[in-house]
């Protein structure tokens, strides 16, 4: 009844988002919509087969995938000409966010058709939301970097200074080289890696970039798809808020008082999982305070 009170008009593309690995996700407007269309293109036959199947629908299906959508699309514009109502779904998650569907959504806009996206899941929003990344200003979605270790190094330094959080997504077989790449770029920034959202055995942890390697070392760890928050750098300007839990600000203290900046703030980042250049800008800033005061 939710979904049925709004209006499914006829020669219109539903862009419908579906489940990336939990299918309670499937929203109850999505599969409204699934129903009433007289046609799915979609990405892959067999996957959304399958999809179709769990919900008990049977559709004709067409494939509109990365090497043939340009010429798909235009058998998509043709059924909406026709009056038809035509759904288009990805393999998993929202089409056109690292998948295909933006070539389509172009091509059916431009016969002056219309398009109504239906929102579901979606892998970085889902990752975003479980970051807890409180110094990014917006995120900046990149989903698969490079292949090759140049390009992948390439593509990471341009993204280094970006005000927000970066999300990626990376391949099992992969991961371990994004890992080692993101360790020797910044050790100490903090990364949340995901592993098998919403799936049963699914993992999310945030830790500095300089523990990856260790975390994915465990069993099991390498399978599955990953997708990453690069967390936003702290704003320097920042670095007087004291964000820290009591007992690892005094033993901040403490450790300033009898070591060099650099070593107090990188044992302290050992032994409590914080990030290390946060430590130290904590830690510089209270002794300049300190200076000013006594000045």
């Amino acid at each position: 009844m939710a979904a049925g009170s709004q209006q499914y008009p006829a020669s219109v593309l539903y862009v419908v988002a579906t489940p990336i690995g939990n299918l309670a996700d499937m929203t109850l407007r999505a599969i409204h919509a699934l129903a009433l269309a007289d046609a799915v293109a979609c990405e892959d036959t067999r996957m959304t087969q399958r999809l179709m199947q769990h919900l008990g629908l049977d559709k004709r299906l067409v494939a509109v995938h990365e090497h043939n959508e340009n010429e798909a699309a235009q058998t998509v514009v043709q059924a909406l000409q026709a009056g038809q109502r035509v759904a288009y779904v990805s393999d998993a998650g929202t089409p056109g966010v690292s998948d295909p569907g933006a070539r389509l959504v172009r091509a059916v806009r431009a016969a002056g058709l219309r398009v109504v996206p239906l929102p579901g899941a979606s892998a970085p929003v889902t990752l975003i939301s479980a970051a807890g990344d409180v110094h990014a200003q917006g995120f900046t979605f990149v989903g698969f970097l490079p292949s090759k270790g140049g390009a992948r190094r390439e593509a990471l330094a341009g993204l280094r200074q970006l005000p927000g959080a970066v999300v990626l997504f990376e391949s099992p077989h992969r991961v371990e080289e994004l890992a080692r790449d993101l360790v020797a770029i910044d050790p100490a920034r903090l990364v949340t890696i995901g592993r098998e959202l919403t799936k049963q055995f699914e993992e999310i942890d945030t830790l500095p970039a300089e523990r990856l390697l260790t975390w994915l070392a465990q069993p099991n760890r390498q399978r599955g798809e990953f997708a990453l928050v690069w967390h936003a750098q702290a704003d320097a300007g920042d670095a007087t808020a004291d964000e820290l839990p009591t007992p690892v600000s005094d033993l901040l203290d403490v450790l300033a008082e009898h070591l060099p900046l650099k070593e107090a703030s990188r044992l302290l980042s050992e032994a409590t999982g914080q990030p290390r250049n946060r430590l130290y800008d904590l830690a510089l800033a209270r002794r300049q305070a300190r200076q000013r005061e006594a000045d």
